[in-house]
Formats: C-alpha cells, sequence, structure tokens
C-alpha cells in the first residue's frame, strides 16, 4: 500500500465502497491492488471512529452556533444539520444559494435536492422547508442510474438560468434548463477524462465576469503540488477552455467552488486520514488571480475543525440577501451513521 492510498480510496467513500472483495474474497481497492485483509479490517474502524469524534457534540439534527473563525474574513451565522431521513438520501456535493435562500444541491446519488433555508430572528439558520427531490436525467430523460453515470459532485447556474452539473467516473458535463429536467451535453475541459475515476472535476463555478472556473480533485497541474484547473468562456453553445493549475493546501485537494461578487471566489479543500479523520479549508482567491496565467492559489479563510464541525465538506455557494454576502458550505455525509449533512452559514464583508 502506498501512504496515500488510504486517504485518496477513502476520502469520499469511506472503506464501504472503497475497498471491494474479488472473486477469491480478498478486499481490493478501485484501481484493483490487493489489500491484506487485516489491514482492510483495520480502516473502517479507524476511519468511523475518527469521523465519529469529530462530530459527537453535535445534534442528530437541528441548529448549532459556530465560534468565531481565527482568521478575520467571515462572521459565523450559525450552522444545520439535516435530517436527510425525510427524503431518503444524502451524500451532497455541489450547492448554490439564490437570494431568497433557496439552496439547491447534487447528491453523488444521481439526484437533486432543493429547499428553502429558514432564518431564526438573529439571522442564524433554524430549518429548511419546502424540500424538493428527484432523480437527475440524460438527454433522453430517463433517470441516471447507478454510481458510474450518476456521480454529481458539482454544480453551478448560468447566465441564462440554466443548471450546469459536473460529474465524476464518467467525467462530463451536462446542462439542464430544469434540473427535474433533461440534461443535454455541455463542452467539457480538455484532459478532464484523464482524471482518475472518482478525482475528475469538484468544483464548478461561474465568476462575476462571466467565465466558468473548474476544478478538478485529482488530475495533476503541469507544476508539483497543484491540480489542475480551467478558466472557461461561454459563447452561446461554445466553449473556451483555458488550462490552469490550482495550489492547494499541502496534502488537500478543491472539492468545491464558488464565485464572489467582486470577481473573486472561494474554494474548499479537504484531506482525509484514518487517525485525522477530515481535515478542510475555505480558501479565499481574490479578484487579481485570475488575470495572467500563473497558478491559481489562496489565502485560508476557514480550518474545519476549529472553526467549526470536522466532516466531508463539498460545497460552497455564494448569494447576496438583504444587502449582504452570504456564504453557504455543505457537508457531503457518504451516507454513513458517523457522519451528518449540514449546512454553514457565513456573512462575508
Amino acid at each position: 500500500m502506498r501512504r496515500d492510498i488510504a486517504p485518496r480510496a477513502l476520502r469520499r467513500d469511506i472503506a464501504p465502497r472503497a475497498l471491494r472483495r474479488d472473486a477469491a474474497g480478498r478486499h481490493r481497492t478501485r484501481a484493483g491492488g490487493d489489500l491484506t485483509s487485516r489491514r482492510a479490517c483495520l480502516a473502517l474502524p479507524l476511519a468511523l471512529t475518527a469521523c465519529a469524534a469529530q462530530g459527537d457534540t453535535l445534534p442528530r439534527a437541528g441548529p448549532f452556533p459556530l465560534p468565531e473563525p481565527r482568521t478575520p474574513g467571515l462572521r459565523p451565522r450559525g450552522g444545520l444539520v439535516l435530517d436527510t431521513s425525510a427524503w431518503g438520501f444524502g451524500g451532497f456535493s455541489g450547492l448554490h444559494l439564490a437570494s431568497d435562500l433557496t439552496l439547491t444541491a447534487v447528491s453523488d446519488r444521481g439526484r437533486w435536492w432543493r429547499a428553502r433555508l429558514e432564518l431564526d430572528a438573529a439571522g442564524a439558520p433554524r430549518a429548511v422547508s419546502g424540500v424538493r427531490h428527484g432523480p437527475l436525467r440524460d438527454a433522453a430523460g430517463a433517470p441516471l442510474r447507478g454510481i458510474t453515470h450518476g456521480d454529481a459532485e458539482a454544480l453551478t447556474r448560468l447566465p441564462d438560468g440554466d443548471w450546469l452539473v459536473g460529474f465524476e467516473r464518467r467525467h462530463r458535463l451536462q446542462r439542464h434548463r430544469l434540473l427535474e429536467g433533461p440534461g443535454a451535453p455541455f463542452p467539457s475541459p480538455p484532459g478532464l477524462t484523464d482524471a482518475p475515476s472518482n478525482g475528475g472535476l469538484e468544483g464548478l463555478t461561474l465568476l462575476a465576469d462571466g467565465r466558468l472556473l473548474a476544478l478538478a480533485e485529482q488530475l495533476r497541474g503541469t507544476a508539483p503540488g497543484t491540480t489542475r484547473a480551467w478558466l472557461g468562456t461561454i459563447a452561446g453553445r461554445r466553449v473556451a477552455w483555458t488550462p490552469r493549475d490550482y495550489v492547494p493546501a499541502t496534502p488537500m485537494v478543491p472539492t468545491g467552488a464558488a464565485g464572489l461578487p467582486d470577481g473573486g471566489a472561494l474554494v474548499v479543500e479537504r484531506d482525509f486520514s484514518l487517525f485525522g479523520g477530515f481535515r478542510c479549508r475555505l480558501a479565499h482567491l481574490p479578484p487579481q488571480a485570475f488575470a495572467g496565467s500563473g497558478p491559481l492559489r489562496g489565502e485560508t479563510l476557514l480550518h474545519l475543525p476549529g472553526d467549526g464541525p470536522a466532516d466531508n465538506w463539498e460545497g460552497v455557494a455564494v448569494a447576496r440577501h438583504a444587502g449582504r454576502t452570504l456564504v453557504a458550505l455543505i457537508s457531503d455525509d457518504n451516507e454513513r451513521a458517523a457522519q451528518r449533512s449540514m449546512v454553514l452559514l457565513y456573512d462575508m464583508p
């Protein structure tokens, strides 16, 4: 086993899906390599113990307070644990937040989800209401079946109101007029198909200047320590993609992105280890980061855990509401009891 096999194999799926058995009953990674049964059996309890320890002070469902971040830049409003049993699935990855506080997310179970975020008198999240959900569909309108076709990981909304969804496994982009409707093929960034099956497009957002920012999880950039990124200029149904490098905090990888009103962006990054569990950060890229052709890098706004609960943070969204810029994050619970689907809400001055 390479030193980094466990964090990558378990990064989102944790052991049950990351470790498969072959015909002889031996554990195998997705790439097909054998793992000794002893190490495979140890991996799951260690991972779940770490996850459970990180979140054992949170409610099973409902609101919870957030501490002031150690780094200035965001003011916490609060967090909310979602009761996913009410609709029967989790696995949220891509996130969008509208100015009317409508949350829209996609799940790596091939589904979309929408709800209104309800705030209390102090402006903290207290509940979600009006939940709607359904399957994502292909160009013919048929529901996407199985993890290979339905692993939706990224979401953004185009200027004309269409939705753009990014998928892993079968790496691609789909354009939906309505998320409940058929999804047409959309031009993908060059080289995206070279990404590992479970390491493709994770971050996707529309920047204030109208360009798309796309981030791959485990597709190496041209410089050491970078992952592949692209900036896309939309012209009708065509997109001109320009490759860039993104510099995450070592050993993290990008898992979500959101454009800011000033032309900058926020990027969620994540790492996982058997003993330490999940570690994430929220990075801020100023508008000038997107000028020129150099690597994209951001300054840390949040450390999770530390500034909030640890979990598999995969989605981030930004919206203007009541004269303020709101930042929301969502976690992917992998549909595991040791994890939770959560929303964090902040003000960004």
